[in-house]
């Protein structure tokens, strides 16, 4: 079971990436971003259930994975990143550029940590505490983009 939880946390062993692994980390849910939009094309309902139950799931793995890996949001879990970017990308339309826009947007407000991700980030224990500061990080992404979006 460790060895589940070591792959799913590290978005299959990318956390150990010895150099910016959070980074590389949004970079593997590009793909499940596109994926997520065709899912969202054809049941809105269960793409919105997909991203909370991976939330979720994510959460109760990046927990388990402090225990492992020895420390508070340790380096190799990167789960939470996929997890923000996902919740970035959620209904908006999958091109290039709005999945580069969500990238560089997303790393932006991950580093910076506008209120309320620092509190979380301090104050919230286990995985929900490691997760929910990125997902926090995705919805102002995802606010941003709209916002470009509607104005252009």
């Amino acid at each position: 079971m460790a060895l589940l939880i070591k792959l799913f946390a590290s978005a299959l062993f990318v956390g150990y990436i010895p150099v910016a692994p959070g980074t590389f980390g949004s970079l593997v849910a590009i793909p499940l971003a596109i994926a997520q939009a065709h899912l969202a094309a054809c049941a809105t309902w269960a793409a919105l259930a997909g991203l909370v139950l991976f939330i979720a799931l994510s959460a109760w793995c990046a927990g388990r994975a402090e225990t492992i890996f020895g420390g508070k949001d340790s380096r190799q879990i990167v789960i939470d990143e996929v997890a923000g970017y996902l919740a970035a990308t959620l209904f908006l339309p999958p091109t290039w550029g709005v999945l580069g826009a969500a990238f560089l947007l997303f790393r932006l407000f991950d580093v910076l940590k506008p209120f309320p991700a620092a509190w979380i980030d301090r104050e919230v224990g286990g995985g929900w505490g490691v997760v929910l500061d990125d997902v926090v990080a995705g919805l102002y992404t995802q606010i941003c983009l709209r916002a470009v979006l509607w104005l252009g």
